[in-house]
């Protein structure tokens, strides 16, 4: 990892994007989790960054596309919590989460990490709520190429994971 990149020319923005992050939330508490997701993100592709681009232009989007993704996670629990899923099938789902929960996510996590590269980086940007010419953007490939490797990474997952299907 590059300390030298975070501290001298990421961790220095620190003020202009708490600010912003503050529009998104309108919450001092929530601007900050947003910022700290953020900044776990950039430090996690920070070696995806073109030097000589715009690094804000970059990390704004990162924070644009972390607080849409936190708002439709928050959107299905709240579809949970007004009933919408019938009791039943929430309460056979809690159970089943609690027991196995941790060993199929580790056991999947574990299978898309052996996704091959070209599909992997696709995949997960995608998975992170870039945008197909995001992706396309940061990869410098077609947009028809991007949606490509996402749909390959696809039906690798469906292929492996075959046996966690809910029906």
């Amino acid at each position: 990892m590059n300390y030298k990149f975070l501290k001298e020319e990421v961790l220095v923005h620190t003020p202009k994007l708490l600010q912003y992050a503050h529009k998104f939330t309108q919450d001092q508490n929530d601007a900050e989790d947003l910022l700290q997701n953020t900044l776990v993100k950039v430090l996690k592709y920070h070696k995806k960054f073109v030097n000589g681009t715009n690094l804000l232009g970059w990390i704004y989007t990162i924070m644009r596309n972390t607080f849409i993704n936190d708002c439709r996670k928050r959107s299905h629990q709240l579809k949970y919590i007004n009933g919408i899923v019938e009791s039943q099938d929430m309460e056979n789902r809690i159970s089943q989460d609690r027991s196995e929960g941790p060993l199929i996510s580790e056991e999947i996590d574990t299978v898309i990490k052996t996704i091959p590269e070209i599909y992997y980086t696709a995949f997960m940007m995608f998975y992170e709520g870039y945008k197909y010419y995001e992706i396309a953007e940061y990869l410098g490939i077609p947009e028809g190429t991007v949606k490509t490797r996402i749909h390959t990474a696809r039906q690798i997952l469906q292929k492996k994971l075959r046996n966690y299907r809910i029906d």
